[in-house]
């Protein structure tokens, strides 16, 4: 299944002790490139978060960001450090004597002293936070392969559409292409008769040799085979059940190479015009192979 690069998904998990929110944002990228945001507490959980991603996501510039809210005080656990609350206030009382102050120490002037009360998040089970995670990581990433998905059909029917019109434009082409001989004959004898007196007699060895050395230069059947043979591959590709954006992104440059060289080969006006629009066509199909998992 053809799927785009680029998608979000958001997943949350909610209990009595914390929240869990994660967000997945996905651009194109030509590798896999994962970058996570997360809490510091349970930054041990990362490399777990990464390979359930990979599993799901091949290619493409990834970025996750988890945020973690407790909810329930039982989560939280509050540490006074009384030593060193007991010599901050012996650090005050001894202030006040040595200044001739009389001031009364208070409990809020203690309090206010750095790290004198601590707050923590209580330690949780790995296996257990990440259950919770999970499950969060897990809605999100549905709902950015489902985002990835939409996205994706929509641009494999605009690329199979334009291979129809490249592929009419190859017709043409092929219809076009055994009166170039031809035409180069008539134009040849023509210049000839203009260059010679009417008394010389023209060279039909030398003027057949000459025609088919245009004919052997000119010959495009070979490209025109390839190219549709290209499209054709084109279009069992995206219909693989596989990640194929590299191997679009190879046909593309091997259709535009095809292109060029019946554009340089054929030297006939109606084909160039052809050949312009078929690289036009092929550079918007590029475009969006680049954005292809």
């Amino acid at each position: 299944m053809l799927m785009s690069m680029t998608g979000f998904g958001r997943g949350e998990f909610v209990n009595e002790l914390f929240k869990i929110k994660v967000e997945i944002k996905g651009v194109n990228h030509r590798y896999s490139d994962i970058n996570i945001k997360m809490p510091r507490h349970i930054s041990y959980l990362e490399e777990r978060v990464k390979k359930t991603v990979k599993e799901k996501i091949s290619r493409g510039k990834i970025d996750i960001y988890i945020n973690v809210d407790y909810i329930n005080e039982s989560a939280i656990d509050i540490k006074v450090d009384i030593p060193l609350a007991k010599s901050y206030k012996g650090t005050l009382e001894k202030l006040t004597n040595e200044l001739g102050i009389e001031d009364n120490i208070r409990l809020f002037n203690i309090l206010s002293m750095p790290e004198i009360v601590k707050i923590e998040k209580k330690e949780l089970d790995e296996d257990t936070v990440w259950q919770y995670l999970s499950t969060a990581l897990s809605d999100a990433l549905n709902d950015i392969l489902n985002m990835k998905t939409v996205e994706g059909k929509s641009m494999k029917d605009d690329m199979l559409s334009k291979l129809e019109a490249i592929e009419a434009m190859i017709n043409e082409i092929e219809l076009r292409s055994p009166f170039i001989v031809s035409e180069y004959k008539e134009r040849l004898k023509e210049r000839i008769s203009e260059i010679l007196d009417k008394d010389i007699e023209l060279d039909e060895n030398r003027l057949m040799f000459e025609i088919a050395l245009f004919a052997d230069k000119s010959n495009i059947n070979e490209e025109i085979v390839r190219l549709k043979s290209h499209i054709d591959q084109f279009r069992t590709i995206v219909d693989e059940d596989d990640v194929v954006g590299r191997k679009l992104d190879f046909l593309i440059q091997e259709m535009n190479r095809e292109t060029n060289t019946i554009g340089s080969k054929a030297n006939d006006l109606v084909i160039s015009k052809n050949v312009v629009t078929i690289k036009s066509e092929i550079e918007k199909i590029r475009e969006q192979v680049q954005n292809i998992e």
